[in-house]
Order: structure tokens, then sequence, then C-alpha cells
């Protein structure tokens, strides 16, 4: 994957302390030890899953508790490597949806990215390392600890093989948050949101969660249809994005946590589930293709 030539996005507030770091893989790459141990420790301790990736059900469930940052804010591109790639693949999913939405009369409003260590506030309340990436509605922006593709590639197993591979997997796992905000503009958050609330069973509700997430991955492999040429996607690549999508899957989490798997509890889908549904995007590079909600079988 070539990310250096797309373009970089503004819309990124930058609130980490110490200057960033570098690319993953690169020789400066970070790590923020434990993440993801916390990640499936909530398992075992009930917390829901949705925590460790796509976020919307911490969003939608978290905690409210606000915690500030001591760190300065900066608005725009970030200077150093790491925030450099985010800006990159972020701008990259703000020309990709622009052309889809302008393609069917519509107008994309680009959400807002920001960027932390440990902890900060978010409109949906306290944002932590320990939540993985997620996408608030509320204040239409992303958040992300760049130190969790450190992590998910050495403590997480998502991704293996060359460094500018796993680096593709890193792009998915924000253009599957993006994925989320092109739900909210489409209201199918707010929808979701209501039906859950009306849910008879936390199975039922969970259902829907699955096609929320499983939806929002399908809408990361239609972003990759569109930049692909520009991106120079190759086979690697694709390899790499999709052991990230098993490494992430409800079961595979589980049977590592807790040694079985209880359907009825997944959030974001099993590893196979994931593996097809941004391979379906991927393939057609079309909304139409990526209803989960209408899918007799997922």
């Amino acid at each position: 994957m070539r990310w250096e030539d797309l373009r970089r996005s503004e819309n990124i507030e930058d609130r980490r302390g110490g200057g960033g770091g570098a690319v993953p893989g690169g020789p400066a790459g970070i790590g923020i030890g434990g993440m993801i141990i916390v990640g499936l420790i909530s398992y075992v301790t009930g917390i829901n899953p949705a925590i460790l990736i796509g976020g919307y059900d911490a969003v939608t469930r978290g905690s409210q508790r606000q915690i500030e940052q001591q760190a300065p804010q900066r608005q725009g591109r970030p200077a150093d490597q790491m925030g450099d790639f985010v800006a990159a693949i972020l701008g990259s999913t703000e020309d990709a949806w622009q052309k889809i939405f302008q393609e069917a009369g519509r107008r994309y409003q680009a959400p807002g990215l920001v960027m932390f260590n440990a902890r900060t506030r978010s409109g949906c309340g306290a944002a932590q390392s320990e939540m993985g990436p997620f996408y608030c509605p509320n204040d239409k922006k992303v958040y992300l600890d760049t130190s969790f593709f450190q992590e998910l590639q050495t403590r997480f197993r998502g991704c293996s093989g060359p460094d500018t591979a796993c680096r593709f997997a890193y792009a998915y796992v924000v253009a599957h948050e993006v994925g989320h905000h092109v739900q909210n503009l489409m209201g199918v958050l707010p929808r979701v949101q209501q039906a859950q609330r009306a849910a008879s069973s936390e199975a039922e509700s969970n259902a829907l969660q699955v096609r929320v997430e499983l939806q929002a991955d399908c809408f990361a492999g239609v972003w990759a249809f569109h930049t692909q040429q520009q991106i120079r996607l190759e086979e690697a690549d694709v390899r790499a994005a999709m052991q990230t999508a098993a490494a992430i899957g409800d079961d595979m989490l589980q049977r590592r946590s807790q040694g079985y798997v209880v359907p009825d509890s997944f959030t974001h889908g099993s590893s196979a589930q994931r593996q097809r549904w941004f391979m379906t995007g991927l393939r057609s590079g079309q909304i139409s293709a990526c209803n989960t909600f209408r899918a007799p079988q997922l």
C-alpha cells in the first residue's frame, strides 16, 4: 500500500502529548501495554466487548463521565509521521465518500478525528485507550489512540507480514470508524438505537448491533474499492486486512478470553462474517451491497 501521495485531511484535532510517533512497524513505533488484555478481560467481567473496536455500543451505553486530557490541542494536519499517516487515510475517506455521495445527489459532511493518548473527553463521554477506536455520533468525530495500531499487530496478532502490508490493516480500522459516520449521515445509527431501546432482550439488541458493525466493515470495503488504484492496493494488503478482521471477530475474542463462544452475546460479528462483509464492499464498491439489515444470512 502506498499512502504518501494521498491528500491530507485538515479535520484532525491532535490532543496527544509527547509529539506523536512513527507509522506502525517503523523504528519508533509505540505501544500501550495491556490495552488489548483489558479488552479481553471485558468478556470475563461482563463489560460489553464492543469497546474493543468500532465503539458504537460504547457510544450508546458507555460512561458519561467526562475526562479531560491535559495535553495541547492542535487543529489541522499533524507534523509527525503517525499523524501524517492518519491524516492521509482520513483524507482518502473524505475524497471517496464525497464522490459516492455526490453521485447519489447528496452532500457528504466529513467527520472530525481526534488523536489522543490514554484518555480524553468526547461528545459521548469518556474516551479511553481501553475502548479502542470509536465513533461518537453526538459530535460526529472518530476517537483514536494510535498506539492501538501497534498493539493490534504485536499483542492482538491482527496483522503479520511486511510492515507495508500491515499499514492497510490500520487504514481499515480508520475506514471502519468512518463507516459508522456514513451510517449516521444515512440515519442508520439513530434508527438502530431506537430499535435497540425497544428490543425485548439483550440478544435481540446485540443482533442489531452486529448488523451495524458488519455494515461498517462493508463500508470500509467500499472505501478500499474507490481508493485501490490511488494507494496501489495489492493482494498482501487485503490479506492483512482480512487477518485483522478475523482477529477482532467476536468468536475469536471469546475463545481467547474464556475458551468458549456465546453467539447471543456477539456485538460485532464472527471472524468469517467480518471478512465476508469487508470483501463484499471491496468487490462491489456499492453502498447498496452493504445492506446487512435485509440480508437473510450474515
